[in-house]
């Protein structure tokens, strides 16, 4: 049996939700639909009906599968931020969920590329075509400002300041921030701008427009890029060149995070750049960076 139209309604408003109140990316957005959806066809019933014990039960059930504790997290994170939703929504007269305990979560450290790494995949990015000079402007972005993907697929010509080397962003919650731009990079965005991007024919047949609210990246098509696109680009450069790390757009987060914490640079001042809500999020890079230092030392020092 499947979604009746009323479990589809309440997905869809959902995911309405997810997107436009929360601010979530669209990868996030996506596993957690996909969460919601199969529970939704576990419980063959109305989700309004389900009680904690009966979400407890789920819980069970899907122990079976032997998913990574992070799947778990966040199925349950789907969950019970569907039931808040219902519940905000006067839908629900208690929220079932709002009891719902999550295992605690083992921190692992963040992957990050080294300075060479990070400098083999920037001068691998093919630049022959306006896609590919798209992507190197990307890429070089996404190293010098450590914004989310997410954040940079969403910026609009109005966001940039780059005479002053800034660029405003939208993060989590649409909680504003402005970035530091190298030289750099800020030269590889420009000429994209100037060169590249003109050279992209939009569906109308025209060149797309430059106004405050049109996209800095578009696809061939002249829309929007989306995320995936951008996650493509990455891999297949990783794969060609045959580094041996999973690099994702969020390890150049992570590797912009480290550097700074590696050159002494001030915790709340990372904080800031990175947009995190509390600076306990970005204390994590102080441990990568000294486990970064104890490997170097383990491996250089001959008495190690």
């Amino acid at each position: 049996m499947g979604l009746n139209n009323k479990q589809k309604q309440y997905i869809e408003e959902f995911s309405t939700y997810l997107s436009f109140e929360k601010n979530y990316s669209e990868h996030t957005i996506k596993g957690y639909i996909s969460d919601i959806i199969s529970f939704a066809l576990w419980l063959n019933s109305d989700c309004l009906c389900a009680d904690l014990e009966k979400l407890r039960e789920y819980l069970h059930f899907i122990q079976k599968f032997n998913y990574k504790k992070t799947t778990v997290l966040r199925k349950i994170a789907s969950i019970r931020s569907f039931y808040k939703y219902l519940y905000r929504e006067q839908l629900l007269q208690n929220n079932p969920a709002e009891s719902l305990i999550a295992p605690k979560k083992g921190k692992s450290l963040p992957k990050f590329l080294t300075d060479d790494e990070m400098e083999q995949i920037l001068d691998n990015v093919p630049i022959s075509t306006p896609a590919g000079f798209r992507n190197k402007a990307i890429l070089e972005l996404l190293w010098a400002t450590g914004m989310r993907v997410s954040e940079l697929s969403g910026l609009n010509f109005g966001d940039l300041e780059l005479e002053n080397n800034e660029i405003r962003v939208f993060g989590k919650g649409s909680k504003e921030r402005i970035v530091l731009v190298s030289s750099r990079a800020k030269k590889y965005l420009e000429q994209y701008i100037q060169t590249a991007r003109p050279l992209i024919i939009g569906a109308n047949g025209k060149t797309p427009s430059m106004y405050e609210d049109s996209p800095i990246f578009i696809n061939n098509t002249g829309y929007r890029l989306q995320t995936r696109t951008i996650r493509n680009a990455i891999n297949e450069i990783v794969t060609r060149i045959q580094l041996p790390k999973h690099v994702t757009p969020h390890v150049f987060r992570h590797s912009f995070a480290t550097r700074l914490i590696e050159h002494g640079a001030d915790l709340r001042v990372v904080q800031e750049l990175l947009g995190h809500a509390s600076i306990s999020n970005t204390q994590i890079y102080t441990h990568v960076s000294a486990q970064h230092l104890k490997d170097v030392y383990n491996t250089a020092h001959p008495h190690a």
